[in-house]
């Protein structure tokens, strides 16, 4: 076993922690992220020997479910590889679409309890023998080394526009819990272009926070001066896509003030509304999902 395969893994079982100790609320953020993972380009090799002439549709419709009787129905091919095959294609459907995992659980796994017990059932009889099983595959072949996922970094990003309150605020939130705010203009130039600046500080961050405040106006061509709606600046919008591109959707937040015009195309974003007095633990929830240690007496005294 490589080092760096042993660090992807310890994400992968990281997700499966969270996944299994989540809510109905909050389940289909790590389920994402496991599928995400288990996605990484070195896996792909294994996931392809593992899912040929595997049909899942097949395998579904061949089932017959017994009301009430936890795993009640599931008939598992005899072959490992095959079982593996199944149960990644049956992650992939479940982060694709939440609401057939509540189906799948309640069908198969239905543990007599509220829904999230159901999902918990599919965790802890499914997916953590799967991602056990699947680690002791993917290790054992010889040509699969999967490298090392880029590790939580103590440094978090701050995206903003004019508003330097709200920066400050932030700001000063993410250092009192106990994080590296990163503020661009900050740091120092060093000769350095703006581009080749942003991108060198943003190189080794784990996690962005965008301020999406209502810094500038902007509607269609044509349209009325009345209906113009506040927007965030052209860089903080810029940034954000860059940063969704870098670290993914699930590493970060973007603190919304006021009533402002969202993009419509970054889908999976949070947006937390400043107007909330529970901005703060909500992104520390988002901090946490991501894989950071948060200290809960910290985010509630800051």
């Amino acid at each position: 076993m490589t080092a760096t395969g042993s660090d992807l893994f310890v994400q992968i079982n990281n997700a499966v922690i969270d996944l299994q100790a989540s809510q109905y609320q909050t389940f289909e953020r790590p389920l994402k992220t496991l599928a995400r993972l288990l996605h990484h380009p070195d896996l792909e090799a294994a996931n392809n020997t593992l899912t040929e002439g595997v049909d899942l549709q097949v395998f579904l419709e061949s089932q017959k479910p017994r009301g009430g009787v936890v795993g009640g129905g599931l008939t598992w091919p005899e072959a490992p590889e095959q079982t593996l095959g199944l149960t990644l294609l049956l992650i992939d459907r479940f982060a694709q679409d939440p609401n057939f995992m509540l189906q799948f659980g309640h069908t198969y796994f239905y543990s007599g309890r509220k829904i999230i017990g159901d999902i918990h059932a599919v965790t802890g009889q499914m997916i953590i023998p799967f991602v056990r099983d699947y680690r002791t595959y993917v290790m054992s072949q010889g040509n699969i080394r999967p490298k090392l996922v880029k590790p939580v970094s103590n440094k978090i990003f701050i995206v903003h526009g004019h508003d330097g309150e709200t920066r400050e605020m932030v700001a000063r939130f993410i250092e009192k819990i106990g994080f590296e705010a990163v503020i661009l203009h900050e740091r120092p130039n060093k000769g350095r272009t703006i581009i080749t600046k942003f991108r060198e500080e943003a190189a080794d961050i784990g996690f962005a926070v965008v301020l999406m405040t209502p810094d500038d106006q902007g509607g269609k061509t044509g349209d009325a001066a009345g209906a113009l709606r506040a927007r965030a600046r052209q860089n903080v919008v810029f940034e954000l896509g860059f940063f969704i591109g870098v670290l993914g959707p699930e590493r970060v937040a973007a603190l919304v003030r006021g009533d402002i015009e969202r993009p419509s195309d970054f889908d999976g974003v949070v947006y937390i509304s400043l107007e909330n007095s529970s901005w703060k633990s909500d992104l520390g929830k988002e901090l946490q999902a991501a894989g950071y240690s948060i200290d809960w007496n910290k985010v509630m005294g800051a």
